[in-house]
């Protein structure tokens, strides 16, 4: 099947299969005369595969790490197993990351009870009020260690 075909059968844009190429997690498909690309079922069910992956969060060096054990079904899957305790760990921590930023944006939300004009507004004031303290906070830092007040400035950008 052409490249088309094939992003068509597995719901993925042309760009991705050949991104996937680039990077190596998709073989190099056979070429027609004309120079087309020509893909076979095992690039279908290996981009199924890679797919499936990345719907689970997973980085591409993970999905390799995981293509590596798939083409060699012999091999021990001890390390299979490390890279989905680790993958839940990052996941974990990404949990505890989004539910602190839900918290945040919770307590923000409460400062405007309803329409308000935009100079009334109690979440526009916190964000400005925030705001105004970090870029405070990093001039601070500035002034008090000298050489770095341009480092500061540039990081708080």
């Amino acid at each position: 099947m052409k490249i088309g075909e094939l992003a068509k059968a597995a719901n993925t844009p042309v760009e991705t299969i050949r991104y996937y190429e680039r990077e190596q997690l998709l073989p190099e498909p056979a070429r027609t005369d004309g120079n087309y690309r020509i893909y076979d079922d095992e690039h279908a069910q290996r981009l199924g595969f890679i797919r499936r992956c990345r719907s689970l969060g997973m980085t591409l060096d993970e999905i390799r790490s995981l293509l590596k054990f798939r083409d060699a079904p012999q091999d021990d899957c001890g390390e299979v197993n490390q890279l989905l305790d680790d993958h839940i760990g990052h996941v974990a921590a990404r949990i505890a990351e989004l539910k602190t930023l839900e918290k945040q944006l919770k307590a923000l939300r409460l400062q405007c009870g309803g329409p308000e004009s935009a100079n009334a507004c109690g979440i526009l004031q916190e964000l400005d009020t925030a705001a105004l303290a970090h870029q405070t906070a990093a001039g601070h830092a500035g002034h008090v260690h000298g050489s770095l007040h341009n480092t500061a400035g540039k990081r708080s950008g």
